[in-house]
């Protein structure tokens, strides 16, 4: 009798069948683009990327940025206008590059589309790794699909932010260290700083964590993968970093209010500012507090102060975006794995309230809140309901992740 060979055959149709769905989805997002302009995120860093690439001209100039203006606006941008210029450090364009390539802009942002939308779900599926949750199909079906359609995932999918693909490496680095990996996670780290802004504040924990756990392999990969980016990036351009902050001290100039304190003193100009500084303090103190707490704690602990620490950075004063916030969809998932860890199942209808308060809630407070030019401009609101939904779920399952040992966020044995 011959043997099956279907054990075999069944890897390779699982491969074409992905590339497959992964044609189909992109196809799908190319026709999307078609009919609906936007992208700009993603826009500026292509053909940023382009113009380096084909003619060596500086991302950061002048020349790219009414290039960009012109594309995106049939002209040059008008005062008070986004004025789309590149503000990523110059290693970003490693990423975009493969991108630039493809000439017609549609058909690029539709395959950039696909990875960040496979940026999306993979977050997920890391998610369940890094926390050890095994929830049932259902459950497992209904977060994907929440992932892709909340306010947070579906917002930078749309625009092509980078940041969720700094999310994917971040998280991943995350769980790279919890499982040993510390090489590997110090090489994630470094790349995650292609939007430094995002992940400065988490660094700094984590590097004094590493510190303390005397994870030196992580911490010496991280600082030599991040100097070769700096440097690679400097035999292209040498004087990059400078004009590069030069573009980041310029970027608040024309953005919308980019910190809570920016948001209060445009809603209460006369103390706004002042209640803005006493947030960035408020937040600094618990933080401080927490790390010194945490210092030398295990996993566990560990990774609740790093949602914590990522989620109160969304505070502390640092130039963000609401639409940068997808980078806590990993947080919201270690609160929930907690709640279903300690009720065992039954808690199952309580988790998907939380889901259901998040998706409409947050879709309602932009939707009502949203202004309209040439493209939907958020209200600074968004910079509050998330995480303050997030800061007080960690409270709320503090004591279940930092004193009692749960399985799923124990250190392993290294």
């Amino acid at each position: 009798m011959k043997p099956r060979r279907t054990h075999w055959a069944l890897p390779y149709l699982l491969f074409v069948l992905g590339l497959v769905v992964i044609a189909g989805i992109t196809w799908g997002n190319y026709n999307y683009t078609r009919k609906n302009p936007g992208g700009n995120d993603f826009l500026v860093h292509w053909m940023g990327s382009r113009a380096l690439l084909e003619e060596g001209i500086s991302p950061y100039s002048d020349e790219v940025a009414v290039r960009i203006q012109t594309f995106a606006y049939g002209r040059p941008a008008r005062p008070g206008e986004h004025e789309l210029r590149v503000a990523y450090p110059l290693y970003s364009v490693f990423f975009f590059i493969p991108f630039a390539l493809i000439k017609q802009f549609e058909l690029a942002r539709a395959v950039w589309m696909t990875l960040l939308e496979m940026g999306l779900v993979g977050l997920v599926i890391l998610s369940f790794r890094l926390f050890r949750w095994r929830p049932s199909l259902w459950m497992t079906t209904v977060l994907i699909l929440f992932s892709l359609f909340w306010y947070h995932g579906l917002r930078p999918l749309i625009n092509g932010n980078a940041v969720i693909l700094v999310a994917v490496l971040l998280w991943g680095g995350l769980l790279a260290l919890r499982n040993g990996a510390d090489e590997f996670a110090g090489v994630l780290f470094a790349f995650s700083t292609i939007k430094p802004q995002v992940v400065v504040v988490i660094l700094v924990w984590i590097i004094a964590w590493a510190l303390v756990q005397r994870r030196l392999r992580m911490l010496i990969w991280f600082f030599a993968t991040l100097f070769l980016l700096v440097a690679g990036a400097a035999l292209i351009l040498p004087d990059w970093l400078i004009q590069n902050l030069r573009e980041v001290i310029r970027y608040p100039s024309y953005n919308p209010p980019g910190t809570p304190g920016a948001a209060f003193q445009a809603w209460w100009p006369i103390f706004g500012q002042r209640l803005g500084w006493l947030l960035t303090v408020l937040v600094a103190l618990i933080l401080l507090v927490e790390w010194w707490a945490a210092r030398k704690a295990e996993m566990r602990g560990f990774l609740w102060t790093v949602g914590l620490t990522l989620t109160a950075s969304q505070w502390v004063g640092i130039q963000t975006d609401p639409g940068n916030f997808v980078i806590l969809f990993p947080v919201l998932i270690m609160c929930l794995g907690l709640l279903d860890e300690r009720w065992r199942g039954r808690g199952n209808w309580f988790i998907l309230f939380l889901l259901f308060i998040l998706l409409v809630g947050l879709w309602a407070i932009f939707l009502t809140t949203v202004e309209h030019g040439d493209q939907p401009i958020q209200s600074p609101i968004m910079f509050f309901p998330l995480p303050a939904f997030l800061l007080l779920l960690l409270y709320w399952v503090r004591w279940w992740a930092v004193q009692l040992r749960r399985p799923w966020l124990e250190q392993i044995d290294l």
